[in-house]
């Protein structure tokens, strides 16, 4: 249910604020700690070619979890070459984004694609993170992304996983646990890279790590810094300006563990992220790798990540509390120029000006004048997040006939948006400053969530296990957006600020049964679902009706068999699933194509199967490889209205490949009694998929297929303490569309993003 009422949120978020801060010092002092969960935290991974994971908030086995999971090793990410989430879209069956570049990424699984709300929980470490609103409440297609160095594993949880971990995880959960301090001993690590970029320069990039015990056993720290260079390779012909997508990034992370008895540990961490570039989007129309935007459009994103985790082992439990604080501020701009000298015609004058009728010579001069003031100009949305959460969780030790979780989850997330439109230079491309605002609105978004779920197993007899959980939801979204300057060329007004409240509670349930015929043989079955909240759009004149938009869920069915074959020399995953998708969330657009807003689009279905395999057959040979198909269509016609838009039964979601895969060989050979040497090549393929529902929509563009080769090869000190690589990125220098896109904005201009050129280059690594 949506209310309008004229209010101000500051009195209200500022005793939010309060007691947020209260709360996340409360649960830095709840005790905590679980040989379990502690075992998965120090990088006791690896069981034979099987790895321990904590995705059921307890340790097991991957190939013992009856779950659809997979998970990554660090090493296995530093030898492919993975420093950032998107790169991990080879490693795992179901996997795959919505690829707009650096801070502008929307992660996938098993094809839960669409604006709003995150579908797929992302979570660093103990903490969830989520994007930034924008104009167009589309949180989930800005993930944050922290570096991935010094890096434990990343576990892949495909299909919902509401119970455990909540909204935003409709369509399963993404976690990166990185190493944490090491109470024993001093260590220390560098990672540098230098390599060059078909079509643009030179890249550099080094990474750092510094272990310290500051009491033995009790105290220690771990440092973590990194400074990334790449060499842009879009060129601006427009401007006259080559390779405008320079990227600079750079932060740290520092981890503090306190362990003042053998069944307590207590983790602080701090997380620094600075990325700074402009859009890696180019023009398909002007040619490969061509921007012909009359503007220049940066990136700047700074992230700020605190979090504390303490954890106790009981005898027959372990306690978990954690919370954490995020604060992120992002602005990037796009050019509006062609859309805005469309606008400078008698019959546009007419219709804005004239209310149908011609204008008069003075009010076509005046008219014309004020086109010509905004006609090299941008919208630069500036976004500024505070985001809070906590979580209480209690898990069962004992081996015996029932194990369980119980906990309680609490975020507060505030966002502020301002989306001017903002006059550039005709010359230089660049924002005038100090600013010349065209038009401007404000969003002030609030999304608060509390939850409580539990999970029982009941191991009925040798082999088998059930499991059932649920969650209780309630959340409370309150938007408050104004116009403060009006423009009739976008059919902007000034409108008072105008209260939107969106409020729900309910059930998500989990059901699950495996049965393991043998130790090397697990059958599974699964019933979950998932949901994620709705709310309200504030798009410049759009019908009021339009407003509001309401959450939706899905049930996913799935079946799946985990297998280990010659002494666990080669395990073999299969699942197949079946997804009911109700009142799913989509894209709309206005009327004039130029702006987008949400709204639900009735039902979608969603069935496919995945696989992956992973084989040491030979002596120092291993070999991985994931396969995915994926039948992602609309179950019924979108009952948003007759617009071009409106995708009809059939219609397959946009952005989702019907086939994925992946593949990797390595292999590891001595070359001397301390010298050894490693070859590696990783593949991967993504089939096509379309922008839109509806193929013959004057803006929907077909996003082609496209396979990516790496490959690497080197030189290794004893134990890998040290390693000397030439590498080499997009060996086949393909030409991958990840992402293509249009508007009345760009005035039918195809608009893409696309993987790097073939980049060749040298990593050396040490550790001390």
């Amino acid at each position: 249910m949506f209310t309008n009422t004229t209010t101000t949120l500051s009195a209200r978020a500022m005793g939010r604020s309060l007691f947020t801060a209260a709360s996340l010092i409360a649960l830095a002092w709840a005790p905590q700690a679980s040989a379990q969960e502690q075992a998965a935290t120090n990088g006791d991974t690896v069981v034979g070619a099987d790895i321990v994971v904590t995705a059921l908030k307890r340790s097991s086995s991957i190939q013992e979890t009856p779950i659809s999971i997979s998970a990554v090793t660090g090493e296995t990410m530093a030898n492919s070459g993975v420093q950032d989430i998107a790169d991990l879209a080879a490693s795992a069956p179901g996997l795959s984004f919505v690829d707009g570049g650096p801070s502008q990424r929307r992660v996938v699984i098993r094809g839960i694609q669409g604006s709003g709300e995150p579908m797929i929980g992302t979570y660093y470490d103990e903490t969830p993170v989520t994007g930034m609103i924008g104009a167009g409440n589309d949180a989930g297609g800005s993930t944050p992304e922290l570096k991935l160095f010094d890096v434990e594993r990343v576990e892949v949880l495909r299909g919902p996983q509401g119970t455990l971990y909540g909204a935003g995880s409709m369509g399963g959960t993404l976690r990166i646990i990185y190493n944490k301090p090491d109470l024993t001993g001093l260590g220390s690590a560098v990672d540098a890279s230098l390599s060059n970029t078909r079509y643009g320069g030179w890249n550099y990039d080094a990474s750092a790590m510094l272990n310290v015990p500051l009491a033995t056993d009790k105290v220690g720290v771990r440092v973590v810094g990194f400074y990334k260079r790449q060499d842009g390779y879009i060129d601006n012909t427009a401007l006259g300006i080559d390779d405008i997508n320079v990227l600079k990034s750079y932060g740290g992370r520092l981890m503090l563990r306190m362990q003042p008895s053998d069944r307590w540990t207590f983790d602080v961490t701090t997380f620094l992220n600075r990325t700074r570039t402009d859009t890696p989007l180019w023009t398909q129309e002007a040619g490969k790798f061509n921007s012909d935007a009359y503007t220049r459009q940066p990136i700047v994103d700074d992230t700020e990540l605190y979090s504390i985790a303490s954890t106790y082992e009981f005898d027959f439990a372990t306690f978990v509390a954690s919370g954490s604080y995020m604060h992120r501020e992002l602005s990037s701009a796009s050019d509006v120029s062609r859309f805005m000298q469309a606008q400078r015609s008698e019959g546009r004058c007419a219709a804005l000006v004239g209310g149908g009728s011609p204008c008069s010579d003075s009010q076509l001069t005046d008219y014309y004048d004020l086109v010509d003031w905004q006609s090299y100009s941008v919208l630069y949305p500036q976004q500024e997040m505070d985001a809070w959460t906590g979580e209480l969780r209690l898990s069962s030790n004992t081996t015996g006939i029932l194990d369980w979780t119980i906990g309680g989850f609490w975020s507060d997330r505030n966002i502020a948006v301002w989306n001017p439109q903002v006059n550039t230079d005709p010359v230089s491309g660049e924002i005038v400053r100090p600013l010349q605002v065209v038009t401007g609105r404000h969003i002030d978004d609030s999304l608060t969530q509390l939850a409580g779920y539990g999970e029982v197993t009941l191991h009925p007899f040798e082999g088998a296990q059930l499991t059932g959980g649920a969650r209780y939801f309630h959340y409370d979204k309150d938007i408050v957006g104004y116009t403060d300057v009006p423009s009739i060329l976008v059919g902007a007004r000034i409108t008072p600020p105008t209260a939107v409240d969106s409020t729900e509670n309910g059930w998500v349930f989990r059901f699950n049964g495996s049965y393991e015929f043998t130790p090397d043989v697990m059958l599974y079955a699964e019933a979950s679902q998932g949901y994620r909240p709705g709310g309200a759009n504030q798009v410049l004149g759009l019908d009021a009706a339009l407003t509001g938009y309401n959450s939706d869920s899905l049930w996913n069915y799935e079946v799946g068999l985990k297998t280990s074959w010659f002494n666990r020399a080669v395990l073999f995953n299969i699942d197949a699933y079946w997804i009911d998708w109700s009142d799913m969330q989509v894209t709309q657009r206005t009327p004039n194509g130029a702006f987008s807003y949400l709204g639900n689009a009735g039902k979608a279905t969603v069935k496919g199967v995945e696989a992956e395999v992973n084989a040491m057959l030979l002596d120092g040979l291993s070999l991985q490889g994931n396969v995915t198909y994926t039948d992602a269509t609309l179950s019924e016609d979108q009952n948003t209205g007759a617009t071009a838009t409106s995708g009809l039964k059939g219609d397959r979601i946009p952005y989702v490949p019907k086939w994925m895969g992946g593949a990797s060989a390595q292999y590891d050979w001595s070359l001397s009694d301390s010298l050894g040497g490693m070859a590696r090549v990783d593949f991967n393929y993504v089939g096509g998929s379309w922008s839109d529902f509806r193929r013959n929509y004057t803006f929907a563009r077909e996003v082609e297929d496209y396979a990516l080769v790496n490959a690497r090869l080197g030189v290794e000190g004893p134990g890998q303490s040290w390693g000397a690589y030439l590498y080499v990125t997009n060996l086949l220098d393909a030409t991958a569309i990840t992402r293509a896109s249009s508007s009345a904005i760009a005035q039918g201009r195809t608009l893409v993003s696309s993987a790097t050129p073939r980049t060749i280059g040298v990593n050396v690594r040490q550790k001390f």
